[in-house]
């Protein structure tokens, strides 16, 4: 009986791996506050930026310009093969801080927390451009999308 219970187990185990990587769901209305990346240690959001290897990038990202000023806006469009999601977000080149904000576009939604966008729905996409908005305030510089 051991040897069968040990041939049942590993079909069953078998059978789960196979059938587990299809029921994975991401976020179908939008990233969560939480994959901001806090500046500070020690802070409850998890991760750090890394960057990937552009020539690996399944998409294209693009922007009508790196440079602001108070009060400008720039465009931001990824393209690429279908995708679902997407999670941008706005960095001071000089500080590496966030900065701005975006305007909400339909099956948007905004993180101001963190001067990011995501996706609102799970619909297949092969685009997605927004308006990215420097603070009024700022005196300018630069700055980079991830």
């Amino acid at each position: 009986m051991t040897g069968s219970r040990q041939i049942l187990r590993n079909q069953v185990l078998c059978v789960l791996l196979a059938v587990l990587p299809f029921s994975v769901r991401g976020f179908p209305d939008g990233a969560p506050v939480d994959a901001c990346v806090k500046p500070r240690p020690n802070q409850p959001y998890h991760g750090q930026a890394r960057s990937q290897p552009s020539e690996t990038l399944p998409y294209i990202l693009t922007a009508s310009s790196n440079e602001y000023g108070p009060g400008s806006k720039i465009t931001v469009s990824i393209r690429g093969d279908i995708f679902r999601g997407f999670f941008l977000q706005a960095r001071d080149v000089a500080t590496g801080s966030w900065v701005g904000t975006w305007e909400e576009a339909p099956n948007t939604k905004g993180l101001p927390e963190c001067a990011a966008i995501t996706h609102a729905d799970n619909k297949d996409k092969l685009q997605a451009t927004i308006v990215w908005s420097a603070p009024r305030d700022s005196p300018g510089g630069q700055v980079y999308f991830t």
